[in-house]
């Protein structure tokens, strides 16, 4: 058995001792077709990171859970925790945040909300 192994391995290793150990260059000679369009686009803006995310309870004794976003010019808001929730925006920070009827103002702690359909009401910690 031990007769038959080692001819076997010795043919192997004469194989790999024949294989080119340089490392492959890749190049590319033709230029990128894109290079002038993604040249000419605007900038890209990462979405804003997640500042904090709060469960408020309103005057009317409904709760509100809000995510606020670095930049203050935008959160999503949603009445139940497996709702979809709804984007505000702000054109720069302090404004209303705003969008479909709805309308926030405030901080993390305590907010003033209107939802379609119902009127302005504070919600709180």
């Amino acid at each position: 058995m031990t007769n038959r192994l080692f001819p076997t391995a010795a043919f192997a290793l004469l194989a790999l001792s024949a294989c080119d150990s340089k490392p492959t260059e890749v190049t590319s000679v033709t230029p990128d077709p894109m290079a002038s369009v993604l040249a000419n686009k605007a900038p890209v803006e990462l979405p804003p990171a997640i500042k904090s995310e709060a469960t408020l309870r309103c005057k009317d004794n409904s709760l509100v859970y809000v995510t606020f976003f670095e930049g203050d010019k935008q959160v999503l808001v949603k009445s139940k925790p497996d709702a979809t929730p709804v984007k505000l925006t702000a054109d720069k920070a302090g404004d209303p945040l705003k969008a479909d009827g709805y309308v926030l103002t405030g901080n993390p702690k305590a907010v003033t909300l209107t939802q379609p359909g119902k009127p302005a009401q504070l919600c709180d910690l």
